[in-house]
């Protein structure tokens, strides 16, 4: 599969200290930017790639939803299926966020699993779902215009770029192939698969969501499945666990978080999907916003940075028809 893309050196070329100084001062921050995109540049996001997770109300009676994206293809499409399956066999019905570590992630799934302390038996997991290798931590992409473009160093990977709205970190074999091996990354807001030891790589019956500075050190070991593109508020602010790792103790099983369901937008009825879309990270605006995050030249600002990590340029989300 042939993939045309724009990478974060190409939309950060005007990034040089040269061109931050030529910036007015007072021009528009990367808000601004984002507001001016036309209709036509942002991209519907598919019901079917949504994931809508309902927890427990609040201590005040307020419901709680959280909004999930999931990865398109190429990525962590076997995962992916089996959330999915997952959602579908309502599995997920009452399980619970069971750790909370600070700066790091919050984790949710079946406190019975694999847990010594647990006086209840496990889930048993649907049929259907598939073991997955490792080797799809990454996918291998073909760009016809690769030798063309300028590309960004990274500490993690050769590169960084963007693929049809995500952050990828990236590697090429040979400086003369059109082919290379490119991955999610770790940013925050991004939603994993927890998993053991190698060789097992998770079925997505447990998942996590970054909560602080991102993890880079993850990418390529744990399998990405998507990000969260609403509510996450709900997950940030949770109590932490005082556990190993930030798992809740058996003395304070009472902080876990219940999960009341998690269902495919695409599987509830029409009036309560709800609509997302993202800024096109091919379109000439998400080129204006990654310069301008790299540059902030607006009021506040008095020295622009030069450049940006690529999880400091995170892909504008919105309701559709806002």
């Amino acid at each position: 599969m042939t993939k045309h893309l724009i990478s974060l050196a190409a939309m950060l070329a005007l990034a040089a200290p040269l061109a931050a100084q030529e910036e007015p001062q007072g021009a528009p921050s990367p808000n601004e930017i984002v507001e001016q995109a036309s209709a036509e540049e942002w991209i519907a996001i598919p019901a079917e790639d949504l994931l809508v997770m309902t927890l427990a109300p609040a201590a005040d009676g307020s419901a709680r939803k959280v909004v999930i994206q999931l990865m398109s293809a190429p990525f962590s499409q076997g995962w992916v299926e089996n959330i999915r399956t997952l959602a579908r066999a309502q599995w997920y019905d009452d399980i619970a966020v069971n750790r909370v570590q600070d700066n790091y992630v919050v984790q949710w799934g079946d406190p019975n699993y694999d847990n010594p302390e647990s006086e209840g038996a496990a889930k048993p997991l649907p049929d259907g779902l598939r073991v997955v290798g490792e080797n799809e931590y990454v996918a291998n992409v073909i760009d016809d215009d690769l030798l063309a473009r300028h590309r960004y160093a990274d500490p993690y990977s050769g590169w960084t770029t963007f693929i049809e709205g995500w952050a990828v970190g990236s590697k090429q074999e040979s400086l003369h192939s059109l082919e290379y091996q490119a991955w999610p990354v770790h940013c925050y807001g991004m939603v994993g698969v927890g998993r053991n030891y190698s060789p097992d790589t998770g079925s997505g019956a447990e998942l996590y969501t970054v909560i602080g500075h991102a993890p880079r050190h993850l990418d390529r070991n744990i399998a990405l499945v998507g990000r969260i593109v609403e509510g996450m508020e709900h997950l940030s602010s949770l109590p932490r666990g005082t556990g190993a790792l930030g798992f809740y103790s058996a003395e304070e099983t009472d902080k876990r978080t219940p999960i009341l369901s998690i269902r495919a937008a695409s599987d509830l009825p029409e009036g309560e999907r709800p609509a997302f879309e993202y800024l096109s990270t091919d379109s000439e605006t998400f080129a204006r916003y990654a310069n301008a995050r790299a540059n902030r030249r607006d009021p506040f600002f008095i020295v622009p940075a030069g450049g940006a990590d690529i999880c400091n340029i995170p892909v504008p989300v919105r309701r559709a028809g806002e």
